[in-house]
């Protein structure tokens, strides 16, 4: 299984201060040494972490293949298509959330999502549509041509934390109910199974298959299972971790519970 680290956080950081430190593009070559597979980063529209100018710099002198997060905004398509990542997730924005909060509602008669999607196939960038796990959706991604799907996580990450942590204020839009344990459990199974399934549906209509968001090392393990699930992107808790360990020992812990 590949992962993908998201860097994202380390600008969260700068622009906390407003300042030019730390610099996500000093990252890279931690990155790459630490065994991971690609970098990702966001673009967002409103550049609340990552600039164009981070962008710019980290797709020019990446040594991995970078994943560029984005919307379906035309400025933005724009300068995914002048950069040329390797790979374009699309991903649903709204600016007053604090983070991703769900996948694409993906159909296979969006106008917007069509014309992002054929611009950056014409800029020779392979496309994953981020969505929740649905077959409707996958349906949808390969009417659409997208060549990678990335499953939205945060609710088994949620049920997940609700389980095993004892936590009732959880971020990732599904009712703040205090379960029975053994309903928990019911409902953490229940996930797991329509993940494994779904993926290899998925890969059937020829579909590759990442999964990401709330991903942690506590619930990671149960994912890297699902075969067909290829690659993992990874940003928050790994970035978290390197405060006390260094981020080259974060990627690293993280590396050691993706073996299969």
């Amino acid at each position: 299984m590949k992962l993908g680290v998201n860097i994202d956080h380390i600008a969260v950081l700068r622009e906390a201060r407003r300042i030019a430190d730390p610099d996500p593009l000093d990252a890279l070559s931690i990155v790459k040494r630490s065994g991971a597979d690609q970098i990702t980063i966001h673009l967002r529209e409103d550049r609340r972490h990552i600039h164009d100018n981070d962008a710019e710099n980290i797709v020019r002198l990446s040594a991995l293949p970078v994943n560029l997060e984005c919307s379906t905004a035309k400025e933005i398509i724009d300068i995914v298509s002048r950069l040329k990542p390797h790979r374009a997730t699309i991903v649903p924005e709204k600016r007053e959330e604090v983070t991703t909060e769900g996948g694409l509602a993906v159909t296979g008669t969006q106008t917007a999502l069509k014309k992002a999607i054929e611009q950056l196939h014409n800029a020779q960038i392979e496309v994953s549509l981020f969505i929740d796990p649905s077959l409707q959706s996958i349906e949808a991604a390969a009417e659409l041509g997208a060549e990678w799907i990335e499953f939205h996580t945060g609710k088994y990450a949620n049920i997940y934390a609700m389980l095993y942590s004892n936590l009732r204020d959880t971020p990732y839009n599904i009712p703040q109910l205090d379960l029975p344990r053994a309903t928990l459990k019911k409902m953490l199974h229940d996930e797991l199974k329509m993940l494994r399934c779904l993926s290899v549906d998925a890969a059937k209509m020829g579909l590759r298959v990442a999964a990401g968001h709330g991903l942690n090392y506590h619930n990671v393990k149960e994912i890297v299972e699902i075969e067909t699930i290829e690659e993992l992107n990874i940003g928050q808790c790994i970035i978290a971790r390197s405060i006390y360990t260094g981020l080259e020992q974060a990627i690293l812990d993280m590396r050691a519970l993706m073996l299969r």
